[in-house]
């Protein structure tokens, strides 16, 4: 039997970039490189842990924009050609370096990689990769959680409860549409929770959630076994709490392993390092240089400069991953050999991280859960485990209620509440308002087109309650695309508003706005009267 329990939480999330508008879309690229980098990866490395007879389980979060994203038939084609032209580009690398031992192995290596991808992506999943991660949950080895409905940051929402209902019961339904199965835990965009959040996620039947290090720490009870143990709410729906060691020995820019020497640069791409001709077929159509996602060159060291960073080896940078994982196993097992002594019940490590710098910003990332997958599966004394395992084995937690707190800069609201994404928050909150008055007064109405109005324009405010813009504004990148966005779907809520309100409704403006804002197509606007 275990002495102590890892659980390991993949937040996935994208902000819903889908553009039918354009040809070839910069934002849906986004999309494009997560499939090809981190999720179709992930799931490689959960379908190798299978076939080797490897016990495993993983949490994730499939946040609604990109479950929509990935199920949508649009974007599944248009990933497909993105992918064939990765393939093509690929073969002429092949050819491009075969007088250049250094690269022409790691070339090879994207060849293969691609062409793996489209047989995963196409013939094993049906160009929908959430067949993969419904097959996986159906097995038992993976947990996925919601998310509220568009990453909405709940915090802010606090003085309009039926916003936040908004959001988590269209997550929800949302989740029931994709998955045949109500959620049990959800994962609140950026971690953000605010005490009496707790009763709204009881509406929509949450067992429990999830709060950075402080969110359980700084609780109104002193927590007994500090983050080492869930603790649940009055009402007892159960939160868990991120370690800090775990954090830094991925995430730490200094101590984490993606900074080891042999593992891929992620700044050196041939989409700006190779002749324009050349790679212009397989850049923006603008001829905007960006990334292909071919990189030749490794980390060598933070000191390297750019352009005397040396020769990439994916064989060793394989090998680096399994030492990596050792270590992070072996720290894990000493971790819970002292907690054991300081506790009366087996530990719980909550390692908490974003999906997507598996693979993507760490290239090597999926093969290190890979060898750690495997590694705790032959380790005596940590086991891994679920949110749902661990409140079965332990019904009976710690009560308190955590305070308002995120999992970004500073642990509180600042990230997505400052002068460069301050302004918004005026029109969120009068939208807000706005929705429920629409919802209020047309509870009951029956008429098709009113209905349709209704639902799109909760579209329309969840997409702009997205905490990805305030995000992208204070980072300072893409601002003038996250105020568009922003901007968008205010005004087109407003539009609906006033035909709604004027029994006055544009039809074919209406099905064009559906069709390009056709999230959520189960819907419901009555999520936002007043109960």
């Amino acid at each position: 039997m275990a002495h102590g329990y890892w659980m390991l939480v993949l937040h996935a999330h994208l902000p819903f970039v889908r553009h039918p508008e354009y040809r070839d879309s910069l934002e849906e690229r986004w999309l494009y490189e997560a499939i090809t980098e981190t999720y179709i990866p992930l799931l490689d490395a959960y379908e190798r842990l299978v076939d080797e007879g490897i016990d495993f389980r993983v949490t994730m979060s499939l946040t609604p924009p990109l479950a929509n994203m990935l199920a949508d038939p649009l974007l599944q084609e248009r990933y497909l050609h993105h992918l064939e032209e990765l393939i093509e580009l690929a073969e002429k690398e092949v050819i491009r370096t075969q007088y250049l031992p250094e690269f022409n192995k790691t070339a090879k290596m994207y060849l293969d990689k691609f062409k793996r991808s489209k047989i995963i992506f196409e013939d094993k999943y049906h160009k929908n990769l959430m067949n993969g991660f419904r097959q996986f949950q159906d097995l038992g080895k993976l947990e996925i959680v919601t998310c509220g409905a568009t990453h909405g940051y709940l915090p802010l929402m606090d003085m309009y409860p039926n916003a936040v209902r908004g959001q988590v019961l269209t997550a929800v339904r949302d989740y029931e549409r994709h998955f045949g199965r109500a959620p049990r835990g959800i994962w609140n965009g950026e971690c953000g929770f605010y005490p009496g959040l707790e009763n709204i996620l009881d509406e929509g039947n949450i067992k429990y959630f999830f709060v950075d290090t402080h969110g359980i720490l700084h609780a109104d009870r002193r927590p007994k076994y500090g983050t080492f143990a869930p603790m649940v709410t009055e009402n007892r729906i159960a939160y868990f709490a991120r370690d800090i060691e775990t954090s830094n020995s991925v995430w730490s820019a200094d101590e984490g392993y993606p900074g080891d020497s042999n593992y891929r640069e992620f700044y050196r791409d041939i989409g700006f390092d190779l002749d324009f001709d050349y790679v212009k077929p397989y850049i923006h159509e603008s001829g905007l240089r960006i990334c292909t996602g071919i990189k030749y060159h490794r980390v060598t060291s933070k000191d390297t400069p750019m352009e005397h960073k040396e020769p990439y080896d994916p064989d060793v940078a394989f090998g680096r991953t399994v030492d990596h994982a050792g270590n992070f196993v072996y720290n894990r097992e000493k971790q819970v050999e002292y907690l054991c002594s300081q506790m009366d019940r087996e530990p719980l490590i909550v390692s908490m991280y974003d999906a997507e710098l598996f693979g993507h910003w760490w290239y090597e990332g999926p093969d290190f859960i890979y060898n750690v997958l495997k590694a705790m599966f032959h380790n005596p004394v940590v086991n891994t485990i679920t949110p749902s395992e661990y409140l079965e084995l332990y019904p009976e937690n710690q009560v308190a209620t955590p305070p308002m707190s995120s999992w970004g800069y500073k642990g509180y609201n600042e990230f997505w509440l400052n002068d460069s994404n301050d302004w918004v928050y005026r029109h969120l909150h009068r939208a807000s308002e706005q929705m429920t008055e629409l919802a209020d007064r047309f509870v009951n109405t029956t008429e098709q087109l009113t209905v349709r109005a209704l639902n799109q324009a909760a579209r329309e405010l969840l997409l702009a309650q997205s905490s990805d813009w305030a995000f992208i504004m204070k980072t300072n990148t893409m601002v003038e695309y996250a105020k568009k966005r922003t901007v968008d779907h205010i005004g087109r809520f407003k539009k609906l508003y006033d035909m709604i309100m004027d029994n006055d409704i544009d039809s074919v403006w209406l099905k064009e706005v559906e069709f390009r804002d056709n999230i959520f197509p189960e819907i419901d606007f009555r999520s936002y009267t007043n109960r």
